[in-house]
C-alpha cells in the first residue's frame, strides 16, 4: 500500500481507539485487542499470520512488562500497609521544619513514588497532607497539589511504572539509561512543582462541601508525627527504594564502561537488571518489614496478593499497547509515518513529545498515550541507528508527553480534585496547568540533555 493509505489507516484505527475509550466507555485492553486485528484486516495482513502477530505483541511486551509491574506493585503495597509512607513523609518535615513543610512532602512524594502507582500513592499521602494542613490552617489544596504533580512527574518517566517500561520494551530502550534520566529530569521538577503550585495558589478555590466536611472531621490519624510507633523508620523505606535503583545504575554504568563480552560486564549486567534489583528489594521488605514487625508468612502473602488484582489491569492494558505496536510494526504504518516524519524535517524527539501529548489530552491515559505514540514511533527510533542513551532520552520525552493536559477524561484528575476539594472548573485551573506545565518542562530539560549527551 502506498504511504497515505498507510498513514490514513493509522489515523483511522487511533481515532476509532480514541471514540472506543472516551465516548463509548469501552475498556482500554478490549479497545486496543478490538483495534489492532480491525487495523491488521485493513493493511491486507495475510489472515493466517494476524493472531500471530497479536500473541507476539502481547508476549514480547509483557515479557519484561508483567514481572516488573508486579514486583514494584508488590513492593509498594508493603511500604503502604506497614506505615512507611507516613513515617517517610514525618521524618523529611521534621528535617525540613515546619516553614517548609509544602517541600519536605513534595521530596516525600518524589521518592515514594518510584514504587507506587500514582492514585495509590497519592492516596496514602492524603492523610499526611490534611494533617499538615489543619495544623497550618491551610487548604488542602496549598500542600497537595505540589505532591500530586511531583508523583505524577515520576509515574510517567521511572521505572517500573507501566506506560514507561511498556513503552521502553516497544523500543528496545535500556531500562537503566530511562530510569536514571527520569530521576535526573524530575528532580528539577519537583522544584518547579512548588513554584507552580504556589502561583496557582495565588488565587483561592472554593473547597467542595463534601471535601470541606471530610477535611473538618478529620482526626488525629493524620496529624504530624501520628504515624504508627511500629511502622518502619525512614531508613528502612529509603532502603527499599534506593537499593534496587543503585543496582540497576550499576549494571548501566557496567554496560557503558566496559567492553562487550567483558566478565565483570556481564555479572554487573545480571546484577542491574530491573527484575533483579526488584526481586533483591522484595526479599530485603520480607526481613525489614515482614519479620521486624512479626507478620505471619500468611499475613506477608496476603499483603502481597492484594497488590496484585489492580496490577493485573494495568499488565493488561500495557500488554494490548504492545499488541497495537507490533500491529503498526508488522504492518508498515510505522515505516510510512518513519519516511514521513523524515520528510518533514521533524525532529524525532518533538514528534514523540507531541504526538503523545495530543493522545493524552484526547484520550485521559498517560499509559495509552505513552505506548501507542511509541508503537506509532518504534520504526523510526530502532532503525535510525541511535545510541542507547539517546533512543532512552527520545522514551523519556514521549513519557513527558503523556504527563501534560490531565483533564475531566483522566482518572486522576478525579482523584486529586476530589481528595483536594476542587471544583471541575478550579480543577482545570490549576491540576490541568500544573500537569502540562511540568509535562513541557520536563521535555525541555530531556531536549537539553539530548544537546548535551547525544
Amino acid at each position: 500500500m502506498s504511504t497515505p493509505i498507510l498513514l490514513g489507516i493509522g489515523a483511522a484505527g487511533i481515532a476509532l481507539l480514541l471514540l472506543l475509550i472516551i465516548r463509548w466507555q469501552v475498556h482500554a485492553f478490549v479497545a486496543m485487542m478490538l483495534v489492532s486485528l480491525l487495523v491488521a484486516l485493513s493493511v491486507g495482513m495475510p489472515i493466517g499470520d494476524i493472531i500471530g502477530t497479536l500473541i507476539a505483541g502481547m508476549g514480547g511486551t509483557l515479557g519484561s512488562v508483567a514481572i516488573l509491574v508486579a514486583l514494584g506493585a508488590m513492593l509498594g503495597r508493603m511500604i503502604e500497609v506497614s506505615g512507611g509512607a507516613a513515617n517517610l513523609a514525618g521524618r523529611f518535615t521534621q528535617i525540613l521544619g515546619p516553614t517548609r513543610v509544602p517541600a519536605a512532602l513534595t521530596a516525600a512524594a518524589l521518592v515514594l513514588a518510584i514504587p507506587v502507582f500514582f492514585d495509590v500513592g497519592f492516596i496514602i499521602l492524603v492523610p499526611i497532607v490534611y494533617g499538615f494542613c489543619k495544623a497550618a490552617k491551610v487548604d488542602p489544596v496549598k500542600f497537595g497539589l505540589p505532591v500530586a504533580g511531583i508523583m505524577l512527574a515520576v509515574h510517567v518517566v521511572v521505572p517500573p511504572h507501566p506506560g514507561i517500561v511498556g513503552g521502553s520494551a516497544v523500543l528496545s530502550a535500556d531500562v537503566g539509561w530511562v530510569t536514571i534520566i527520569g530521576l535526573l529530569v524530575c528532580l528539577p521538577l519537583g522544584v518547579l512543582s512548588q513554584y507552580v503550585s504556589k502561583w496557582l495558589n495565588r488565587r483561592r478555590y472554593e473547597m467542595l462541601p463534601t471535601t470541606a466536611e471530610q477535611f473538618a472531621n478529620f482526626g488525629g490519624e493524620g496529624e504530624p508525627g501520628a504515624a504508627k510507633l511500629h511502622a518502619p523508620g525512614v531508613g528502612v523505606v529509603l532502603t527499599l527504594i534506593l537499593v534496587p535503583l543503585a543496582l540497576i545504575m550499576i549494571g548501566t554504568t557496567g554496560a557503558t564502561l566496559l567492553p562487550k563480552g567483558d566478565a565483570l560486564r556481564n555479572v554487573l549486567a545480571f546484577i542491574g537488571s530491573p527484575i533483579f534489583a526488584l526481586m533483591v528489594a522484595i526479599g530485603l521488605s520480607f526481613w525489614l518489614i515482614a519479620r521486624r514487625l512479626g507478620w505471619s508468612m500468611a499475613h506477608t502473602n496476603q499483603v502481597m496478593e492484594s497488590s496484585l488484582p489492580p496490577a493485573a489491569t494495568v499488565i493488561l492494558v500495557t500488554g494490548a499497547g504492545g499488541v497495537f505496536a507490533k500491529v503498526l510494526t508488522a504492518s508498515g504504518i510505522g515505516a510510512a509515518l518513519s519516511s514521513s516524519i523524515a520528510a518533514a524535517h521533524l525532529p524525532l524527539i518533538l514528534a514523540g513529545f507531541v504526538i503523545s501529548l495530543v493522545l493524552r489530552a484526547a484520550q485521559g491515559s498517560a499509559t495509552v498515550a505513552i505506548l501507542t505514540t511509541c508503537g506509532l514511533l518504534a520504526e523510526a527510533i530502532t532503525g535510525g541507528g541511535y545510541s542507547p542513551l539517546q533512543v532512552a532520552l527520545l522514551t523519556v520525552a514521549i513519557g513527558f508527553g503523556g504527563l501534560g493536559l490531565s483533564h475531566v477524561n483522566d482518572s486522576g484528575f478525579w482523584i486529586v480534585t476530589r481528595y483536594l476539594g476542587l471544583s471541575v472548573a478550579d480543577g482545570l485551573r490549576s491540576w490541568t496547568v500544573l500537569t502540562t506545565v511540568l509535562g513541557l518542562a520536563g521535555f525541555l530539560i530531556t531536549c537539553g540533555l539530548w544537546a548535551v549527551l547525544a
